[in-house]
């Protein structure tokens, strides 16, 4: 009955709030040079001591500024940069921020040409490697290569599953197992990045989480 139970809360959490964060910014993330960019602008601004939304609008007016790719984001001024955060909300470290995407941008141009495909192909797509190198750009720790890596696993599928210890606060949270491999299998076929995403809003949002669990416990 529990293994039964953990599932529906599963289903149910994954239904509800399992919409990734890369396309809650607006990016198509596929298997190419821009739309990977653009994940690592997003996990630079997430991993940052703010609110998800404000980072989430933050990474849409940036991309609607044109900076959608790291020659135009190194090509913009610091100043451009910063209204674009500050039209976004995220005015706390927009100022840091502003010259860690410059930085970023320039480093992904000169090391890997533009196209975070070579970072994987550099590391053979070892998750250890990746999330090492992936820190070498500026304003991605730990925090946002794990976010990087939660995200990108749709598309990179050696990536996967990808569970750090945010999504597992998330599962502990709504009472789940949080060995990552029991997690997936209860999961069946849902979409890891889906899984990832979902997990990490009960995380941050113990009235998420509780909701959930109130939906499954009233339809049983």
């Amino acid at each position: 009955m529990t293994r039964s139970r953990d599932a529906r809360v599963l289903r149910e959490l994954v239904e509800a709030h399992g919409e990734t964060f890369a396309h809650e910014a607006g990016i198509r993330l596929r298997n190419t040079p821009q739309s990977l960019y653009q994940l690592l602008v997003l996990a630079v601004l997430l991993s940052a001591r703010i609110r998800g939304s404000v980072a989430v609008a933050a990474a849409r007016a940036l991309f609607e500024a044109g900076l959608r790719d790291p020659r135009r984001m190194a090509a913009a001024s610091w100043q451009e940069r910063v209204d674009a955060l500050g039209r976004g909300g995220y005015r706390r470290y927009d100022e840091r921020t502003a010259t860690q995407l410059g930085d970023g941008a320039g480093l992904v141009t000169e090391r890997w040409g533009g196209d975070l495909r070579r970072l994987r192909e550099e590391t053979g797509g070892r998750v250890p490697e990746l999330r090492a190198l992936l820190q070498e750009v500026p304003g991605i720790g730990p925090a946002g290569a794990d976010i990087f890596l939660r995200e990108v696993q749709a598309v990179w599928p050696e990536v996967a599953p990808y569970l750090d210890g945010r999504a597992l606060a998330g599962a502990e949270r709504l009472g789940l197992p949080t060995d990552p491999a029991r997690l997936t299998a209860l999961a069946g076929d849902t979409e890891p990045a889906a899984l990832a995403a979902a997990l990490v809003r009960a995380a941050l949002d113990r009235k998420l989480a509780e909701e959930c669990l109130d939906r499954v416990d009233h339809a049983a």
